[in-house]
């Protein structure tokens, strides 16, 4: 089933492939509800017409999900369309600590007591909800990149209160990490996972499992019958302490072990502080008669047993024919032990078979190609890594699979169409895997682009548009612009590139212009306020203050009498305000030179006019003459002054004023004057 491309619940698109269970394939998807990657993990197709394996598989999503911890991967979405069924999680971006392991080999202990409190932190609180894991391994738990500790994968997860018997052919988990009791088929609990939590805390400080076999059988056995080696013995740098933590997590009875995760979170505190102190107290008994109860191998009927046992009773009852029976005749005569005989023999034969299978059939381990990039770090083109691949004894097994995905970057680099995205199994130096391994490359394809009609996105918000573009079936990148508005509010799209009703391609690019709400601030209202208040006051919010002045004399003087704006305005915007100008009455002495203005009068003289024999008297100019001063309406003097004086006459005004001089009511003359600053005026 290839769902790469594919859109589930009109909101999760699926990208790629980034791993494959035994349960489920997993898919990085991006949300275009939440405009978010996450990962998709959906039921493989073996499984879907199975109705066990589906109830198993929605009961890990609502188990999961009811899990709130920093330590545990979230379940965010559940779902099936169609044979799809599916479970929406957390995408961590990271190495499983399996992966960290192969490349490192042995970790430093302390490190690994960090990740082991971590993930013990988790299992704390999954017990304390009645949930265990059964599957706690190094490929469940990833690595972020700030180095936290992510338990996934709760697909096996049961809730307590449910059976926890694990039935012939059902056996769930990995071997390598199995409990002795869950190995036996037995009932599994708290102290299941404390086992596994151990045993990854045994490989993460020696680089290996404390067992292994060629065969999950003997693997089983060995669980059930051997002690495994100390850590400090493969590893010399492993504190005392934390050696016994990881001996009494993985004891055999599970009453010699921790009893819960928080008592073993203490211990582990613990040896990070006291890292050399023998403080741990374990139980090193071990019953080597557990290897009668593997029922994970075979299970005796208990009916069978029952009747078996009737019926040895009644041939006690009976006389007895003393002929001699032989071997079926003992057979028959002991019902039981002929069935136990039987069972082993039976089970004998099954194990060797399959070990000798095993043999047969098993596939050397060789490096892993890079197919994705050269030795010089260039990226492949499909051609050349079919070339690499058809070069190694891969070739002799399976054929490369490929794969064509639309992905145009992997980690900011730019893919070009015909080139290797990645491969599965990855890439890693001198990492080794079965010769007979499939290897799968997945290579970039050019999309084909679908024409959509434009939709009006104004006045909606983000999450409105990003959902309305989902279901139109856009796959475009969006990008967004800020800019004010004092008709939108903050947060509502003002325009878009791609217009409403316009058609378009499904990958074409669109941008979206974002109200981020009016650049207007409030005018602080100066009104009343004096001229330096309403500086400072304007001034303060950000404003530019323009002063401009009036008179009015029934208002008091220096205070605001108008404002340009009393309500918003941008910053940039001046604000004028009008400030009354009040001007104080002063006193002007002003001098005129009447002899400048009007004839003086001389003595008289006769004239004799001789053709008439008449005499005239001349008496030219004056003697006095009445001087008055006009300013404005207001006149001053009116008295006469002898015409050879300088009379003085006081006035008075505002400002700047014109002022007349006026002599026997003609007006001579007339000056300006400026009151605030003249004290005395002269004519001329």
């Amino acid at each position: 089933m290839n769902l790469i491309g594919r859109m589930l619940a009109n909101r999760y698109e699926i990208l790629e492939k980034i791993g494959v269970g035994g349960m489920a394939t997993v898919y990085k998807a991006k949300c275009h509800v939440l405009n978010r990657f996450v990962a998709v993990k959906v039921l493989k197709e073996e499984f879907i017409t199975d109705i066990e394996f589906i109830r198993r598989f929605k009961s890990e999503a609502q188990t999961a999900a009811s899990l709130t911890h920093p330590n545990i991967v979230s379940i965010y979405d559940v779902g099936n369309e169609g044979d799809v069924y599916y479970i929406v999680m957390e995408l961590i971006q990271g190495k499983t600590l399996k992966e960290i392991i192969v490349e490192d080999g042995k970790l430093s202990w302390k490190w690994s007591v960090n990740i082991a409190i971590q993930i013990a932190s988790a299992l704390e609180t999954a017990h304390k909800n009645n949930l265990i894991h059964r599957d706690i391994k190094p490929h469940n738990i990833i690595i972020t990149e700030d180095g936290m500790a992510k338990v996934t994968d709760f697909g096996i997860a049961k809730a307590v209160s449910n059976s926890t018997i694990t039935a012939f052919g059902t056996t769930i988990g990995s071997v390598h990490y199995f409990s002795p009791e869950h190995a036996k088929g037995g009932v599994t609990d708290a102290k299941s996972d404390i086992y596994s939590l151990g045993i990854v805390m045994y490989e993460m400080l020696t680089g290996r499992v404390p067992f292994d076999a060629d065969t999950p059988v003997s693997v089983a056995l060995m669980q059930v019958q051997e002690e495994p080696i100390e850590p400090r013995k493969l590893n010399p740098q492993i504190p005392i302490s934390v050696n016994n933590i990881i001996l009494k997590a993985m004891q055999k009875d599970p009453a010699d072990r921790y009893q819960s995760a928080t008592e073993m979170l203490v211990d582990l505190s613990t040896a990070l502080k006291r890292p050399d102190d023998d403080f741990v107290k374990i139980n090193k008994k071990f019953d080597t008669l557990q290897t009668q109860k593997l029922s994970t191998l075979y299970d005796i009927d208990s009916k069978a047993i029952k009747d078996d046992e009737d019926e040895e009773a009644e041939e006690v009852a009976r006389p007895r024919n003393k002929k001699k029976r032989g071997f079926f005749g003992f057979m028959k005569d002991h019902i039981f032990l002929s069935f136990i005989l039987i069972a082993v023999i039976l089970f004998s034969v099954a194990l060797g078979g399959t070990i000798l299978i095993m043999n047969l059939t098993k596939s050397k381990d060789v490096q892993i190609p890079n197919l994705v990039k050269s030795a010089s770090g260039v990226r492949l083109t499909e051609q050349q890594a079919v070339e690499i691949y058809n070069s190694t004894e891969f070739k002799k097994k399976n054929d490369l699979k490929i794969e064509y995905v639309e992905d145009e970057t992997v980690n900011g680099e730019n893919v070009e169409p015909g080139q290797v995205v990645k491969q599965n199994p990855n890439y890693v130096e001198n990492r080794k895997i079965k010769v007979k391994d499939q290897i799968t490359i997945y290579v970039r394809k050019e999309r084909e682009a679908k024409t959509l009609k434009m939709i009006d996105l104004t006045g909606k918000t983000t999450e409105e548009a990003e959902k309305l573009l989902a279901d139109l079936g856009y796959v475009g990148k969006i990008t967004y612009e800020d800019e004010n508005s004092d008709s939108l509010k903050t947060g509502l799209i003002i325009r878009q590139t791609i217009q409403s009703g316009i058609e378009f391609k499904d990958n074409a690019d669109l941008t979206l212009t974002i109200s981020k709400g009016s650049d207007k601030v409030d005018v602080p209202n100066a009104l009343g306020k004096t001229e330096e208040e309403a500086k400072k006051l304007i001034g303060d919010a950000g404003f530019t203050v323009k002063v401009e002045y009036t008179e009015n004399n029934d208002k008091s003087d220096g205070i605001v009498l108008k404002q340009s704006n009393t309500d918003k305005a941008k910053t940039d915007e001046v604000i004028t305000i009008t400030v009354n100008k009040v001007q104080k009455t002063k006193s002007v002495a002003v001098t005129i030179d009447l002899s400048k203005y009007v004839q003086v009068a001389k003595a008289p003289t006769n004239t004799v006019d001789n053709t008439t024999n008449s005499t005239t008297t001349d008496t030219p100019g004056v003697t006095t003459a009445e001087v008055k001063l006009k300013v404005g309406d207001d006149v001053y003097g009116g008295e006469k002054y002898d015409v050879t004086t300088k009379p003085t006459i006081t006035i008075y005004g505002k400002g700047n004023m014109k002022v007349a001089l006026i002599i026997d009511g003609i007006t001579k003359i007339t000056k300006d004057i400026d009151f605030n600053k003249d004290t005395t005026l002269a004519f001329p």
